[in-house]
């Protein structure tokens, strides 16, 4: 588990491809590795990677399956590239942020920026049906950051928008100073909203469902487009 807080930058060293997956040798910053061992997860961008081996005081390297190369922004990763990165948490560690996997749900787009005085505001385009997840002042996990959505909107067909509001702290301690309008990241969704919002379409589903062909019959007879179908 991890608690969003991320705790430092890490750069790419080096990249070894592998058959079925690649290698990244990362380089932390300095302290990051203490009492490191082989086996540990560490979230890199948000996803939960495994130490396969130790490279000095300050790097280590980690095995990056095909599947997760191409489902997130891992396997468009360069030598020198940046990533936040935060060790699991400990047993009794203060929870700074919320409860994380290191599992990311899907990836969204920086859709536009804006720098009021002293704050960096992203807005984030997410597609559907992932903004049934998504609300003003709840929870969000950026590339492994623990944020607070600002504001939050929603389309139609499922998909949406939110924002962050970033201070200068949270922009030195980040990556996300460096990303531009279309950049990619990963998204991690709060599972005990997850938990509610599943749970109530389930119990309401079940509730109307013996409903549905008279609602569908009553909405076509009056020409009706209510997403029944």
């Amino acid at each position: 588990m991890f608690t969003g807080i991320v705790q430092g930058i890490a750069s790419v060293a080096r990249i070894t491809d592998k058959e079925g997956l690649r290698s990244f040798t990362l380089d932390f910053p300095e302290g990051f590795c203490q009492d490191l061992e082989i086996g540990a997860s560490v979230a890199c961008d948000g996803v939960c990677l495994t130490v396969t081996a130790l490279q000095g005081d300050t790097q280590a390297d980690f095995d990056v399956m095909q599947q997760s190369l191409n489902l997130t922004t891992l396997g468009g990763l360069a030598q020198g590239g940046r990533i936040n990165v935060e060790r699991a948490a400990k047993d009794g560690a203060e929870i700074g942020g919320h409860p994380l996997s290191g599992h990311v749900d899907f990836m969204a787009t920086i859709a536009s920026l804006r720098q009021p005085a002293n704050n960096h505001v992203i807005r984030f385009a997410v597609p559907a049906p992932w903004m049934r997840y998504i609300f003003a002042k709840g929870y969000i996990a950026v590339n492994g950051a623990s944020l607070t959505v600002a504001e939050a909107g929603r389309e139609a067909d499922g998909s949406g928008w939110f924002e962050v509001w970033l201070i200068p702290e949270t922009l030195r301690m980040t990556t996300f100073g460096e990303k531009g309008v279309g950049a990619q990241v990963h998204i991690e969704i709060e599972r005990q909203t997850q938990v509610v919002v599943d749970t109530v379409r389930d119990a309401v589903a079940e509730k109307i469902g013996a409903l549905l062909p008279a609602l569908r019959l009553f909405a076509k007879e009056r020409g009706l487009d209510v997403g029944l179908d």
